[in-house]
Order: structure tokens, then C-alpha cells, then sequence
């Protein structure tokens, strides 16, 4: 085989400028996807009048202390259900518990909106539930008995908690997984119990990752709309929605924004105070295996229990549910509003999957070319999407692109009498570029992994070839990383079937996705309609589970 450079080449030397070059598009790509947020923050010096000191005097308060009191009632049941499930799968053997560890993932594939709408339609007064129960007592009217009222705080508490805890329930199983056996060994040996084993070593050591999926978990609260919106709990998503679109105030709206933002930012910044300079560190190898704990009688009983009833009430049930009653009502449900619908959750899904996943890897093949400082601080950057909720997003990105809308068309008018309109806001374009900003680290994350595993020695062969930094891209490390991308853009995929805050406000006019018409039919107490659609999304909602499923159990294995 010819050579066109020696093998002792300088390979910094040889594609400087078009390293540079990556590393000016890179830069470029996360400036372009930070501007939402940048947009959201400045809004904060803003003077917007009389609307904003009466907002926060009025409904501020509340929307601060409805957000603090999801927060902590979230917090204790993601704790207490991911925390408690993973152990028991992890460390304990009773009937079920090989099921009960990819089981316990399947709530994910729910919104939590459409538990919201579920467990209405099943608890209301005249739901199958409380009828039941009055045939069984006798009772007549609803003095002659209390029942709890789905529709307040602690139902929205109660729904999101369904759906989030295996956020902290995926980490923290990988956590124990991980775990030194010698360690939990030697617990064994001091006379440490299971209980005593859990709390003085496994949950000290799982701490991290614990953490990190709590903060997931409570970052998934603060964006989310459909529930709190249905349960009429006023909330920053549903302040923001409200300001914009019930009193068309776009600064206040942007203000409040800002606040949520300021939420993130402190749980972020909780988050990392807690662990300090505290280190934690593992020293055992996948082949180690740990004798599980054999559990007889009631324990086994009780720990079936505890695993089945957040898989059952967070997906087995509503999922059913869906399934009947679309089955019964098939022709109200399936018809061709419904394709219509899914065909456009299908372009803006498979539009942004393929888009996330080829910025993504612009991002990390950049960052692969030029570890330097500014290429780490730019991809952090452009990846702090996530940590934000669509709503603020969905602000972030219709203010500027208005501006823009209105400068044009203000030239033309000027220039040529012609008006323009709307050339961004509202369209399809505005709506992929929400999405960008808000999963792109999703993408990034995975991609980042895939490309990480390649060795670099195969970048110094390719370029000794003569191939150039995009030739070696595209023919060397794409093809290595299929799996990755085919990874990264499911989940892009799956996560953009189910946002519904931006998705709300930015969509253009009369392209509504599949959760835009459950959040419509819902709302008009249609569920029986809405019914198609919501099993729809939760139907592409288990890929990912499954994908997730896969990985824990090859890791387990290997």
C-alpha cells in the first residue's frame, strides 16, 4: 500500500486549518443553540411595566410555593420507590425480581400528563372506582363517604412520582451494580444485615448517582405542563403559557421564565454544593458476583409487592386502560384526524432525531479534534438544553425569531409594499430548532460515548493516508458508531413524540403532533378519543425502555 505521508508526521500540524475550522463551527452550533436561553436571561433587565409587579404580587407566590411543594413531595417519592426498587432487584432474589429489573423501567415510556388523564377519568365520582365502591357500601351520594380529590397537589405529586422515579431507580441500580463486592462482603462479615448493609454502605457509596438522577427527576417536574395544567396547580409552566397567550405580555412571560430558570440553575448548583470534595471510588471488576440476599416468606411477599405496585400503577394500568378503551371506541378514535396527527409527529420527530444526532456529532468529533477549554466550555454550553424546560425554551425562541419576523417585514414594507409575514415564528422550522435546543444533549451525551470508545491510533492511520479530518469522519468512526447514532437519534426520537409545553406554544397553526391532540381532548373531558393517540405515544415510549433494558442486562452479564 502506497503512503502519501510518513508515519512520523506531525498530525497537529498537518490539518491545523481544518481544525480550526471545526473548532469555528463548533463554537458557532453552540452559540446558535445557547441564544434561547441567553435571550430568556437578559429578559431579567427588561422593564415590563405594571405587568410584572402585579404578577408578582399576585401569582408569583404561588407559582414559587406550588413549584417548592412538587419539589419536595417528588423528591421523598422518587426516593423512597427508585432508591428502595433498585436494591431489592439488585441485592435481593424473590419471585419476580429477574422481571421486576427491566419492569420497573417501563413507566418511562409514560407522560406523565396521560396518567393525569387515566387516573381522572378512573377516580372521578362517576369513574369505575368510586362507583364500585358505592354498589359494594350502599352509599348514594357523595356526603355519605370522602375520597381523596385526584385533581389537586398531591395528585400532580403522585403522577409525576409515578413516572419519574426510575430516573433515580436506572442510576442507582447501575450504582449497586458497580459496587466493591469485598466491601459489601465485609459488611456481611462485621455482622451487618441487608437493612444495616444498605443504609451504612450501598446507600453512602451510591450517593453520586443518586443525586443525579434525583435532580433528572426534579428537572422533569419543573417542565412539565399537561399535569399540573389538568389538576389546576398553578405552576411557572402554567403561569408562562398563560401570560404569553391569556394577556399576550411576552416580557412577563420571559421574566418568568427566567425565575424557572433560576430554579435549574439551584438545583444544579445544590446538587454539586452537596458533594463538596467528597470522592467516592469503586475497586471491583464484572466477573466479582455478589451472593445475593435469599429472601423467605412475607419479606418475599412485601418486596413482590413494593416492585409490582409502581410498575403497575405507573404503566400496567393506564396502559390497559388506553388499550380498552381504544379498542372499544375504534371508530371515534382511529380515524383520519388520527393519522393526520401521527404524520406530524412523525416529521417532527424523525426531522429533529436525524438533525440531533449530525450536530451532535459535528459537536464531539470537534471536541475529539480540539480538547482544549473554549471547545469544552461550548459544547457544555450548547448542552445545557436539557437541564431547561420547554416552556422557557419556547420563549427563548419565539421572542428573537419575532423580532427578525417583524424586521423583515418592516424592510419589505418599506423597500418593496410587500408585507412578508411570519417567516419564522409559528412555522415548522422555529418548532425543530425548540426541539434542538431542548434534547441535543441527549444526542450529544450518547455519540459522545460511541465516539470515545474508537481508538485515536485509527485518526493517526487515516490521516497518514491522506484522508482529511471529514473524509476520516464519514468513512472511518460513522461507520464504528452506527450502533451510537442509531441510539441517539431513538432517543431523540421518542423524547420529542412526548413534549408537549413547547410543542403547545410554538407549533405552527393547525399542525398539531399526537400530544397536542391528547392535551386538547383531555382538556375537553374526551378521553375516550383521546385515547388512540395517547397509546400511541406510549407505544414508541417503550423503545427506549427496551433499549435501556438491553444495556442493563448485557452489563450485568458481561
Amino acid at each position: 500500500m502506497k503512503l502519501r505521508f510518513p508515519l512520523n508526521v506531525d498530525r497537529r500540524a498537518l490539518p491545523s486549518l481544518r481544525v480550526n475550522g471545526w473548532t469555528a463551527l463548533v463554537i458557532a452550533i453552540a452559540a446558535l443553540i445557547a441564544a434561547p436561553i441567553l435571550v430568556v436571561l437578559s429578559s431579567v433587565f427588561t422593564d415590563s411595566g405594571e405587568v410584572w409587579r402585579d404578577l408578582a404580587a399576585s401569582v408569583l407566590p404561588v407559582y414559587i410555593a406550588n413549584s417548592l411543594w412538587l419539589i419536595l413531595g417528588v423528591s421523598s417519592g422518587v426516593l423512597a420507590i427508585g432508591v428502595g426498587t433498585a436494591w431489592l432487584v439488585t441485592m435481593c432474589r424473590f419471585p419476580g425480581s429477574s422481571i421486576f429489573e427491566w419492569a420497573l423501567l417501563l413507566p418511562l415510556a409514560a407522560p406523565a400528563y396521560l396518567l393525569a388523564y387515566v387516573y381522572t377519568e378512573i377516580l372521578e365520582f362517576y369513574g369505575p372506582f368510586q362507583s364500585t365502591l358505592r354498589e359494594i357500601f350502599g352509599w348514594s351520594s357523595v356526603r355519605d363517604y370522602w375520597f381523596p380529590n385526584i385533581r389537586s397537589l398531591g395528585g400532580a405529586i403522585a403522577m409525576l412520582t409515578l413516572v419519574l422515579y426510575p430516573y433515580v431507580y436506572l442510576l442507582a441500580r447501575t450504582a449497586f451494580l458497580e459496587q466493591s463486592v469485598c466491601t459489601l462482603e465485609a459488611s456481611r462479615l462485621l455482622g451487618c444485615g441487608p437493612w444495616r448493609s444498605f443504609l451504612k454502605v450501598a446507600l453512602p457509596l451510591a450517593r453520586p448517582a443518586i443525586a443525579a438522577g434525583l435532580a433528572l427527576a426534579l428537572m422533569e417536574t419543573l417542565n412539565d405542563f399537561g399535569t399540573v395544567q389538568y389538576f389546576g396547580v398553578d405552576t411557572f409552566t402554567t403561569g408562562i403559557y398563560r401570560t404569553w397567550f391569556g394577556m399576550g405580555e411576552r416580557i412577563a412571560a420571559s421574566q418568568l421564565a427566567a425565575v424557572l430558570l433560576l430554579f435549574i440553575c439551584c438545583l444544579i448548583l445544590l446538587e454539586q454544593w452537596s458533594r463538596q470534595k467528597t470522592r467516592y471510588y469503586q475497586n471491583t471488576s464484572h466477573s466479582e458476583r455478589f451472593s445475593p440476599y435469599q429472601l423467605q416468606g412475607l419479606r418475599s411477599v412485601a418486596a413482590a409487592i413494593a416492585c409490582f405496585l409502581p410498575t403497575g400503577l405507573g404503566f400496567l394500568l393506564p396502559a390497559l386502560f388506553l388499550l380498552s378503551m381504544a379498542v372499544t371506541n375504534a371508530t371515534q378514535t382511529f380515524t383520519a384526524g388520527f393519522w393526520q396527527f401521527a404524520g406530524n409527529s412523525l416529521i417532527l420527530a424523525t426531522l429533529t432525531a436525524a438533525l440531533g444526532v449530525i450536530i451532535a456529532l459535528v459537536m464531539a468529533y470537534g471536541l475529539r479534534l480540539r480538547p482544549s477549554l473554549g471547545m469544552n466550555v461550548a459544547v457544555k454550553t450548547a448542552s445545557v438544553g436539557y437541564a431547561v424546560p420547554g416552556a422557557v425554551i419556547a420563549v427563548g425562541v419565539l421572542i428573537p425569531f419575532g423580532r427578525f419576523d417583524n424586521a423583515v417585514d418592516a424592510w419589505m414594507r418599506s423597500t418593496f409594499g410587500i408585507s412578508t409575514g411570519l417567516l419564522l415564528s409559528g412555522t415548522i422550522a422555529a418548532l425543530v430548532f425548540a426541539y434542538l435546543v431542548r434534547f441535543l444533549a441527549i444526542s450529544f451525551t450518547t455519540v459522545e460515548a460511541s465516539l470515545g470508545r474508537i481508538k485515536p491510533n485509527l485518526d493517526d492511520a487515516s490521516r497518514s493516508l491522506g484522508h482529511s479530518s471529514s473524509s476520516t469522519l464519514l468513512r472511518v468512526h460513522a461507520p464504528l458508531m452506527s450502533r451510537g447514532l442509531l441510539t441517539a437519534a431513538i432517543l431523540v426520537f421518542v423524547d420529542v413524540m412526548k413534549e408537549l409545553p413547547a410543542t403547545l406554544i410554538i407549533r405552527p397553526f393547525n399542525f398539531d403532533t399526537l400530544a397536542v391532540q391528547v392535551y386538547r381532548l383531555a382538556s375537553d373531558e374526551r378521553l375516550a378519543e383521546a385515547s388512540a393517540p395517547a397509546l400511541a405515544i406510549v407505544a414508541v415510549g417503550i423503545v427506549p425502555v427496551v433499549l435501556l433494558s438491553w444495556r442493563m442486562t448485557y452489563t450485568k452479564r458481561s
